[in-house]
C-alpha cells in the first residue's frame, strides 16, 4: 500500500537552510523497522550454525535483535563481514528502500524531480566499538557517489543511539559552500575511506558541529553536499544503522553524467571532476 508523507513548510525550509533534517518517529517500528530485526537475528543464528560457535542466544525481541553479535565478531571478526554482506539483502529492508513514502518525500525536497536509488549506495551499517577502520571520515557524499547533484541521503537507525555509540556528526549550512576539493590518497580507490576532504579543519571549523541522538523509528535526511562523518563508538554494542541514497534523474548535471556512479562502479572520478581532485 502506497503511502505519501506529506512535509510542513518549516521542515522544507529547515532542510534548505541546514543541509539535513530530522524526521522524529517516521517508521512504523512494528510492521517496518521489526521484520529486519527479525530477519538479521535470522541471518546471524544462522552465521552461528554455520561457524559452529558456541553461542547461546536469548528469544528474539526487537530491542535484543543483535543478540550474539559482539561475542560472534571476538571469536572471528571476518563473520562480522559475511554478516555486513548479508543484511543488506533482507526484502524487508529493500521494501523500504523504494517505499512511495521515501519517493514522495525527494519530490516534495527537490520539486519538479524524478528520484531514483544509488545503486551499491543502500544498506545496512555496522559500526562496531573501537573500530575505526571503517569509520566515514568528513566528507560529503557528491564525489563519494556522483549521479546528481540533488540528492539525499537517508540514515535511520535500528538501535536507539545513545551518545557512545558515535551518532553521525553534521555541519549544519555546510552544504552551501557547494562541491569541495578532496584528496584520493590511494590512487583509484574502490571505495570512499581512503578520501579526505582538503582542508578540512578550516571547513569543519567555520560550523558548530552537532550529532543528533535519533531512536529506532527516526529518520535523518542529509544532502550530499553537507560536510558530516561517522561518530566514533566506544559503547559496547555494535551501532547498527540504515542508509539509502536517493538522486534526481531529472537534473542537468545528472544527465550529463549519464547517471554514473563512482568509486565503487569502478569509475575515475578525477576524470569527471579534476577541479576537485587536489594532487
Amino acid at each position: 500500500m502506497s503511502f505519501e508523507f506529506k512535509l510542513t513548510k518549516g521542515q522544507k525550509t529547515d532542510y534548505t537552510r541546514d543541509g539535513f533534517l530530522i524526521l522524529k518517529s517516521f517508521y512504523d517500528i512494528e510492521r517496518e523497522i521489526a521484520p529486519i530485526h527479525q530477519a538479521i537475528y535470522e541471518i546471524i543464528g544462522l552465521a552461528i550454525k554455520k561457524h559452529n560457535l558456541s553461542i547461546q542466544r536469548r528469544p528474539f525481541t526487537s530491542a535484543s535483535f543483535d543478540d550474539g553479535y559482539q561475542q560472534l565478531i571476538k571469536i572471528d571478526r571476518s563473520i562480522g563481514g559475511e554478516i555486513y554482506d548479508a543484511v543488506k539483502q533482507i526484502p524487508a529492508f529493500l521494501q523500504l528502500l523504494s517505499t512511495e513514502k521515501h519517493l514522495s518525500i525527494f519530490k516534495q525536497i527537490f520539486e519538479s524531480s524524478f528520484p531514483g536509488i544509488a545503486a551499491a549506495g543502500y544498506g545496512i551499517r555496522i559500526d562496531n566499538p573501537r573500530e575505526d577502520r571503517f569509520r566515514a571520515k568528513w566528507h560529503q557524499e557528491y564525489l563519494s557517489q556522483l549521479r546528481s547533484l540533488e540528492a539525499f541521503t537517508m540514515w535511520s537507525p535500528l538501535i536507539d543511539v545513545t551518545k557512545d555509540m558515535g551518532p553521525v556528526e553534521i555541519c549544519p549550512g555546510s552544504h552551501t559552500e557547494g562541491i569541495l576539493k578532496v584528496s584520493l590518497g590511494d590512487e583509484n580507490p574502490k571505495n570512499a575511506y581512503s578520501v579526505t576532504l582538503a582542508d578540512e579543519d578550516r571547513y569543519v571549523g567555520k560550523y558548530t558541529v552537532q550529532a543528533p541522538l535519533l531512536n529506532v523509528g527516526d529518520l535523518m535526511l542529509v544532502d550530499w553536499l553537507t560536510i558530516h562523518r561517522s561518530g566514533k563508538n566506544v559503547s559496547d554494542r555494535s551501532r547498527w544503522s540504515m542508509q539509502m541514497r536517493y538522486f534526481n534523474f531529472n537534473n542537468e548535471q545528472a544527465i550529463k553524467l549519464g547517471w554514473c556512479g563512482s568509486f565503487s562502479s569502478g569509475v575515475d572520478v578525477s576524470k569527471i571532476h579534476p577541479n576537485y581532485i587536489e594532487n
